[in-house]
């Protein structure tokens, strides 16, 4: 395979993963999951969590609600 259809496919396949997570239904989403929601890499969501963002951990799983992401933006926009 050319290093052209391998950029083609990666980008194909990035584009994807954009389309499924704009398209998450689940109220409580999975850190990784939770910054496809948001937009940022999981190291800038991390640190919306040091600036306030409630994040559940229950046995060592993270999961943060869609509704406590929104209040969270909300309170940080001007």
């Amino acid at each position: 395979m050319h290093n052209f259809d391998q950029d083609f496919y990666k980008e194909i396949i990035s584009m994807l993963n954009d389309i499924l997570s704009q398209t998450i239904t689940n109220e409580w989403l999975s850190i990784n999951l939770a910054a496809k929601y948001v937009g940022v890499s999981y190291n800038t969501f991390i640190k919306f969590r040091h600036m306030g963002l409630k994040i559940c951990e229950i046995d060592g799983i993270k999961r943060v609600s869609r509704k406590e992401i929104d209040r969270f933006l909300e309170e940080y926009s001007y």
